[in-house]
């Protein structure tokens, strides 16, 4: 198992990606701590010394220090983080106001900040770690929807390659999966509320399909293990070929 006994900090773990994920980690044996402002849905995560949920809203720093202590105390340290919490709301430009830009701002990019900013003492106190926080494909190339959703994760993409150069020399990595349209239940939601802005971007990929969550999930399970350790600083897409990059 590459990531056994590794001791990581998965947020917005309850469902899609998230979760994905840390069913990924298990697997592979690591320790993993779940953040989840919902509480019943990450429930049947929990598994006694491997696995801990935490109620957490991303957005609260003082509950995300409070959280990340937990965690650490849970596991016996952090070695790693995954920014997996986030929010969309698909609404085109003109049809944006100051409160639904906030919302997406604050969840996306400054809940992720607040998470790698906890989280980063106790990776330095463990001798190093990693950090992979998910931006979107939209955040390299936009499709003209959700503005306030884009603008969040280009700052995500941005904030990594910033930390990924300072904290290099720290022993810590840090990286950035931009999963395209992938099937998880914010995306269905998404459908029923804005399907143009789903099926815009479906139309301009390659491979002709959603990902699945646990497509994403493997790269953020390599980014996170001993099989990247000369990878940071880099922002992959897993989107089926839309950006070919």
């Amino acid at each position: 198992m590459t990531l056994e006994n590794r001791r990581l900090v998965v947020t917005g773990g309850a469902r899609g990606i998230g979760r994905a994920t840390v069913e990924a980690f298990l697997r592979q044996g690591a320790k993993v701590a779940v953040f989840d402002i919902d509480a019943e849905g990450m429930r049947d995560l929990a598994k006694p010394q491997q696995c801990w949920t935490m109620e957490c809203d991303v957005r609260d720093e003082q509950q995300v220090l409070q959280r990340m202590r937990d965690a650490a105390e849970a596991m016996g340290g952090v070695d790693g983080v995954v920014n997996s919490a986030g929010v969309a709301n698909g609404l085109p430009f003109e049809d944006t106001d100051y409160a639904s830009w906030k919302a997406q701002i604050e969840t996306n990019l400054n809940g992720t900040f607040l998470v790698c900013k906890a989280a980063t003492p106790w990776m330095r106190q463990a001798g190093g770690g990693s950090i992979v926080n998910i931006a979107s494909a939209q955040a390299l190339l936009p499709t003209g929807s959700s503005c306030s959703y884009t603008a969040s994760k280009g700052g995500v993409v941005a904030f990594t390659k910033t930390i990924a150069f300072e904290l290099a020399a720290k022993g810590i990595r840090a990286n950035v999966v931009c999963p395209g349209t992938t099937d998880t239940p914010m995306v269905r939601a998404l459908l029923e509320k804005s399907p143009d802005a789903v099926n815009r971007n479906l139309a301009a990929v390659p491979m002709g399909r959603l990902a699945k969550a646990e497509e994403i999930a493997d790269m953020i399970v390599f980014l996170s293990g001993p099989a990247s350790a000369f990878v940071t600083g880099t922002s992959i897409p897993v989107d089926g070929g839309r950006t070919r990059h």
